[in-house]
């Protein structure tokens, strides 16, 4: 499928925004979830550097632009709905904005999955 057909066919929300969950390349953890538009989904693709549309700035967001946390893009993939993006990437230092390496830190478990 090229490019601009992959962009035309995914389903956007009613803010023309579609979640992206972010992975690395080599270990497969989730990096982060972020949002993109058409422009910067079609951005991505054209460029190899994860663009994103931050819904606080209202603008587009090259990550690592300003901070020096680079996603080289590997892969990007959607889901079987084509309202869910995977962006697979190799991650240069942190992705979450707290400087940790993922925005995934934080966790528990269920009580029962240590029986």
């Amino acid at each position: 499928m090229d490019r601009s057909a992959f962009v035309e066919n995914l389903v956007f929300n009613e803010q023309g925004l579609i979640p992206v969950v972010v992975q690395q390349v080599d270990t497969r953890e989730v990096l982060m979830v972020a949002w993109m538009n058409a422009e910067t989904v079609a951005q991505t693709l054209n460029t190899g550097k994860a663009t994103y549309w931050s819904r606080s700035r209202a603008q587009v967001w090259v990550k690592g632009e300003t901070s020096g946390q680079h996603q080289r893009v590997v892969a990007l993939a959607k889901d079987c709905d084509s309202d869910t993006l995977l962006l697979t990437v190799d991650q240069t230092g942190s992705a979450c904005h707290t400087g940790s390496y993922t925005c995934f830190d934080e966790h528990t478990t269920h009580p029962e999955a240590s029986e």
